[in-house]
């Protein structure tokens, strides 16, 4: 079963339930989805779907921060709730100590000898992690073993 196949019955189950935030998140994701295939005229492959599931997820995670600032506890929450109900058709996350060993090994294969280098290895990087570890983090890991 393909990964909007799977996200489409998740949306049944929520239905039958009476989870509410799952089945809404589930519809605004299929939304998302739904107007990304409309936008490149071709239906999305779960690569892709999974992309679109981390921008989703990012921009939850960086609400919840604006409503922690602002006192509102009450709609981070809400947030967090929609942002692990997307989660769950996401890949694995890599541990820190995973992500460190990939970028180790672009950073040799490259032949980086310091920050200068970063771009060559964030190229490298990005498309093994793609999906399974945040952008910002890794870029943050890969500056430090440079550095360092």
């Amino acid at each position: 079963m393909g990964l909007k196949a799977e996200i489409q019955e998740a949306v049944k189950q929520a239905m039958k339930s009476g989870d509410r935030v799952t089945l809404s998140t589930l519809r605004l994701l299929l939304s998302a989805v739904h107007n990304e295939e409309i936008r490149i005229r071709r239906e999305l492959t779960t690569e892709d779907i999974q992309r679109t599931i981390s921008t989703l997820t990012k921009q939850r995670t960086e609400a919840i921060e604006l409503y922690r600032k602002g006192v509102r506890e009450d709609l981070a929450q809400k947030e967090e709730a929609e942002c692990a109900v997307l989660k769950r058709f996401l890949p694995q996350q890599l541990s820190e100590e995973e992500v460190q060993k990939v970028i180790q090994s672009c950073i040799a294969e490259a032949g980086a000898k310091g920050i200068q280098d970063l771009g060559k290895v964030m190229k490298l990087v990005m498309p093994r992690v793609a999906g399974r570890s945040d952008g910002k983090r890794v870029n943050e890991l890969t500056k430090n073993l440079l550095e360092g």
